[in-house]
């Protein structure tokens, strides 16, 4: 077992985490008592309780866990509704220390120095946050709070506070290496989000943040490069921020005025893009990169808000962008009494914290191309000016009709400057029986145009119970025209769906067919009635 980290500059600081499991849930609204889970690219990242009694997981692909709770709530991730919801929580906080830190919508941080002086102790600090931070969060909602030798055992500290049903769990002073080296490294995946990494660790047998904390920190850094350094840093117990982390320089602030002020978070979207960008740019020609950035804002009536977000890569321009506007969300889009009097007239990024730049793949001629920054920044105005939700992307979904395979995800869901395996051709690997085979219709009909398919004889075609024509198809005949003669026709391919649910149970056979003018179709028998769902090229 790892030894006790000695006082000195490279131990951790004394940290207290709050952390409110599966809070896109609870942001959503959900009461815990109904099965509801929050996916994103097609995998489960939040379960309520009810959901995770049924079975459900995190990391469950949504096909898995429909059927493993047949009624679950399906609900989109949206980072902007879960920070917004959260605001409450970490302004409640500010009457403990003005140093509180969110690194993600549900869990937050700060030093315990100076606030456990002040009120007698990390027990009674850690009592005292629990309370005033359920509280915040309303009546129903879980909140649990844990202290320890910094932010990584401090966060397992809090999640050991939820197994057990406990409010809070303190973790002794030095004693953070000896409580870390029992957990599983898949701890790690959860702060550094570097599955790849953990799933090699396992794969070596190094399945303890003890083991892996034994090996040599020159050995691992040979073999994982920076992020397996900082890997093992965390499973050591020490402060996983790099040795030349420092304050950056004053004048490395991107600040701007807004005339007139913005009340609106889309009128002062594109402001936060703006600044992100240029910040980034700031610190990037000075090999730089920012890992703690703090938010300042101030309204026309002289009112200033401050809130502080860290993490523990580097952050990009696009995900600097992200905690930008996911903060002013939280301020401006709150409850009328935690919002602010007036809109705001100035906005301000101050990088608290910078660490040399590792480095990051450029174009093929050695740099960003022209193109990319003149589509974030067209992206940044279109969202300013109608709208967060207006800009969208086509991410891929398992389904079994061409309509159900893509869906458009909002450009302030994603981040569209990290890769995107939900958007790749075979990101959906899970068989979907019904599933009309390759290739893919060209044009999806938003609402499918009712049409007649007629057998030789002029009569109407059906399906058995058995999904076996009543005749051949030979003709197909719409609104206002001609029967067309067929030339060709396949299937069909019958899908019984949700049959667990009677207002949802749908029942429908699909048909490919050719016409004499040379087009294919995708046609739908459903309760006896004909459509075409799509048009092939």
């Amino acid at each position: 077992m790892s030894a006790p980290v000695p006082a000195g500059a490279d131990a951790p600081t004394r940290t207290l985490v709050v952390h409110c499991p599966d809070w896109p849930v609870t942001a959503a609204g959900v009461s815990g008592d109904e099965p509801a889970i929050v996916v994103r690219a097609n995998r489960v990242l939040a379960a309520s309780p009810a959901a995770r009694a049924a079975g459900i997981t995190t990391g469950l692909r949504r096909r898995e866990s429909q059927r493993r709770c047949p009624h679950v709530t399906v609900l989109e991730h949206d980072p902007g509704r879960d920070a917004r919801a959260f605001e409450p929580v970490a302004a409640a906080l500010d009457a403990i220390t003005p140093r509180v830190e969110v690194t993600r919508p549900g869990t937050l941080a700060f030093a315990t120095r100076g606030p456990s002086r002040y009120f007698g102790g990390d027990d009674a600090l850690a009592e005292r946050t629990a309370w005033m931070a359920g509280g915040a969060a309303g009546a129903g909602v879980a909140v649990h709070v844990g202290v320890a030798d910094g932010a990584f055992a401090a966060l397992l500290a809090a999640q050991r506070a939820e197994r057990r049903e406990e409010q809070a769990v303190v973790v002794p002073p030095l004693a953070s290496p000896a409580f870390l080296a029992p957990h599983p490294v898949d701890a790690l995946g959860e702060v550094l989000e570097a599955p790849d990494l953990v799933d090699v660790l396992r794969r070596l047998g190094l399945r303890t943040l003890a083991a892996f904390a034994d090996l040599a920190p020159a050995d691992v850094l040979a073999r994982f490069g920076h992020p397996g350094a900082v890997a093992h840093r965390l499973a050591s117990g020490l402060d996983p921020r790099p040795l030349d982390a420092r304050r950056p320089a004053p004048d490395l602030a991107a600040t701007r005025e807004l005339d007139p002020p913005a009340d609106r978070v889309e009128l002062a979207a594109f402001v936060a893009k703006v600044l992100a960008d240029e910040l980034h740019a700031r610190l990037a020609a000075d090999g730089l990169a920012c890992t703690h950035v703090l938010v300042q804002a101030e309204t026309g009536h002289g009112e200033v808000l401050a809130r502080h977000w860290r993490h523990e890569g580097a952050l990009t321009a696009g995900a600097l962008a992200d905690r930008v506007r996911w903060q002013l969300d939280g301020w401006l889009s709150g409850s009328s009494t935690a919002r602010p009097t007036a809109g705001i007239s100035r906005l301000t990024l101050v990088p608290v914290e910078v660490v040399a730049a590792r480095g990051r793949q450029l174009g093929f001629w050695g740099g960003e191309t022209l193109v990319d920054e003149r589509v974030l920044r067209a992206v940044a105005r279109v969202q300013g000016t109608l709208g967060l939700e207006a800009v969208t992307v086509p991410e891929l979904r398992g389904g079994r009709g061409p309509g159900e395979r893509v869906a458009r995800v909002p450009v302030a869901a994603v981040d569209l400057t990290a890769p995107r395996p939900a958007a790749r051709p075979g990101a959906i690997t899970a068989p979907w029986p019904g599933r009309v085979p390759a290739p893919a219709p060209a044009a999806v009909a938003p609402d499918p145009e009712p049409v007649r398919v007629l057998d030789a004889g002029g009569r109407p075609v059906g399906l058995t119970g058995r999904a076996e024509v009543t005749a051949a198809p030979a003709s197909l005949a719409r609104a206002g025209h001609a029967p067309v003669a067929l030339t060709a026709w396949a299937g069909p391919w019958p899908v019984d769906e949700r049959w667990w649910d009677p207002s949802a149970h749908r029942r429908r056979a699909r048909f490919q067919v050719t016409t004499t003018e040379g087009i294919a179709h995708l046609l739908t028998l459903e309760s006896g009635h004909w459509s075409i769902e799509a048009t092939y090229d």
